[in-house]
């Protein structure tokens, strides 16, 4: 049976900035239907990428690919690549309207089709009452709504979103993410979104691509790249404080002792061997104040701090040996306050 060609293949891209390496041999493809995510601290090279694939940039050495077909000499406006900026680039003389149908006008799109477009894509963004607008007029989140439906007019066969909340506060941006992903599920175009928030990255996106200096240094599903980080590093990155460093005493079961204790754990890939240094995450959701039979694990500290979140308390824990862990428990505490806490294997995971 032959195997499928994927719908866009990025092979070994690489780019320099001032002479230093910015990308350092990017790869990964995507099938119909993606929704993938490029995140990563600012600074980084993610938005480099994008415009690579774009074809606004050349990159030094890779290909990008396109159904196989190498897209090194179609120009950027033959790709039919939609890409929505971060300032979204609205053209400030032009209504909400002339700004969503620019692109097909530029396609030379019939007229009465391109009117059954706009007001389509107006009442999907929900700014049917805006259509005479002048952009200047509306709201950041306004703007925000008409650049996507002027980037998803002209029905490109890949969109590229570059930080499209980047100047939105975030009261807002969380608003429009439920909308943003309820359009481009609706729109089926798979789509590269591009981001430094790990909020937005798993509110959006079916598949996460860590980057970091230059690589991609974890993929995967949301769920998967938050519970099983590759790294110390990428841990640290997603707010993931409660690590633990300690060297492996047995195999069977893998027991890692540190300075806290020793540890029963579960690891999803090869288990290190005895005498390895590892780094343990403490899954700060996954704990209980009373001992039992299946909670191996044990943690004694003082509590520094105790926040109440809606359905719990989030509540930091300096422990004798390392300061500042984080838990979520149903139970206020009060600051200095001692405090014990028992997580089976599951709640520890052996990231490096």
């Amino acid at each position: 049976m032959t195997e499928k060609t994927p719908l866009l293949q990025v092979i070994d891209i690489h780019k320099s900035y001032e002479g230093e390496p910015l990308l350092k041999g990017i790869s990964f493809s995507m099938e119909e239907n993606d929704i993938v995510c490029l995140l990563g601290p600012s600074g980084g090279g993610k938005s480099t990428l994008l415009r690579i694939i774009a074809g606004l940039e050349t990159a030094e050495k890779g290909q990008i690919l396109w159904n196989g077909m190498d897209l090194k000499n179609t120009p950027t406006h033959q790709r039919n690549f939609g890409f929505m900026f971060q300032d979204y680039a609205l053209f400030p003389h032009r209504t909400v309207e002339q700004n969503i149908a620019f692109g097909m006008r530029m396609k030379n799109t019939p007229q009465d089709e391109m009117d059954r477009r706009v007001d389509e894509l107006l009442r999907k963004v929900n700014l049917g009452a805006f259509a005479k607008r002048k952009v200047t007029d509306l709201s950041g989140g306004e703007q925000q709504r008409v650049a996507m439906a002027r980037t998803l007019a002209p029905r490109p066969r890949l969109l590229l979103l570059d930080e499209p909340m980047g100047a939105l506060d975030h009261s807002l941006s969380e608003q429009l993410l439920v909308e943003l992903r309820k359009v481009l599920r609706e729109s089926g175009t798979p789509t590269i979104y591009v981001t430094h928030d790990q909020q937005e990255a798993f509110s959006i996106a079916e598949r996460i691509m860590i980057m970091h200096d230059g690589e991609i240094v974890q993929e995967g599903p949301p769920q998967q790249v938050y519970r099983q980080p590759a790294s110390r590093w990428t841990a640290e990155f997603l707010g993931l404080s409660n690590l633990l460093d300690g060297k492996v005493i047995s195999h069977n079961p893998l027991q890692v002792e540190t300075a806290s204790g020793i540890f029963w754990v579960q690891c999803s890939s090869t288990p290190p061997e005895p005498g390895s240094n590892v780094t343990l995450l403490i899954r700060s959701a996954e704990v209980s104040m009373e001992p039992g039979p299946d909670l191996p694990n044990h943690l004694h500290g003082r509590v520094r701090d105790a926040v109440f979140q809606g359905t719990s308390y989030q509540v930091d824990v300096d422990l004798p040996e390392k300061p500042g862990l984080r838990f979520y428990l149903p139970t206020r505490y009060l600051a200095a306050e001692e405090i014990d806490l028992y997580f089976g294997s599951s709640a520890v995971a052996c990231i490096s």
